[in-house]
């Protein structure tokens, strides 16, 4: 599939919250560069150079931003796990496949499998929307999902779940009995979901990493 670069910069400067300005001073370039080259078209293309900056920042294949498609693969010994767009909140929601190519985040694969044993197809990377989490999570931050550890290994932590619905991120704490579970928000603004069935819920899995920008 073929994806023109002054979409994909553009879309993701809206999902991340990044701006032209400060994607240009990056590349050592007047603070309108990038602005120009998305809606002007003026360069025509990246410099070789710039690409590569620019995918190495977004953590995607130089392919996406008009470099040849051998660049695809990472880097060794880095293990890639996709992005999705959708965010996680309080509000509907649903993990879809990513329309940009399933932009990537690289973890070292040690690293990696010593924080789950799970296969990198069963994890995702989506973000945070809302404050319902503060100060655990914030909107924004970009959270690893373990999809293979769901309701079968079910124990108290925060998760990614649907209910009627919406797809959220909470933090599941279970009853003493079993099969009844507490659907709580760490910002105490917001109510819990006291003595839950599971068959209330749907558990997409478990939040086992967060990133987060730093302002």
């Amino acid at each position: 599939m073929n994806h023109d670069p002054r979409q994909v910069l553009e879309r993701l400067c809206h999902e991340r919250g990044e701006d032209f300005a400060g994607l240009s001073r990056m590349l050592g370039r007047n603070a309108a560069y990038i602005q120009q080259f998305v809606r002007r078209g003026v360069p025509r293309r990246l410099k070789e150079e710039e690409r590569r900056k620019l995918a190495r920042y977004f953590s995607i294949s130089e392919a996406l931003l008009g470099g040849p498609a051998e660049n695809v693969p990472g880097p060794s010994g880095l293990v890639s796990v996709d992005r999705h767009p959708v965010s996680v909140s309080a509000g509907p929601g649903a993990i879809v496949t990513e329309e940009l190519g399933k932009p990537y985040f690289a973890f070292d694969g040690r690293w990696l499998k010593a924080l789950t044993s799970t296969p990198s197809e069963q994890l995702s990377i989506v973000r945070v929307e809302g404050d319902s989490m503060s100060p655990t999570l914030n909107a924004g931050d970009d959270i690893l999902v373990d999809l293979g550890d769901a309701a079968e290994r079910l124990r108290d932590g925060i998760y990614v779940l649907r209910a009627e619905d919406a797809l959220v991120v909470k933090r599941l704490a279970l009853h003493p009995m079993g099969g009844r579970v507490t659907v709580q928000s760490d910002n105490p603004a917001y109510p819990d979901w006291p003595d839950c069935s599971l068959g209330q819920i749907h558990i997409i899995g478990r939040v086992i990493w967060s990133g987060r920008r730093m302002v």
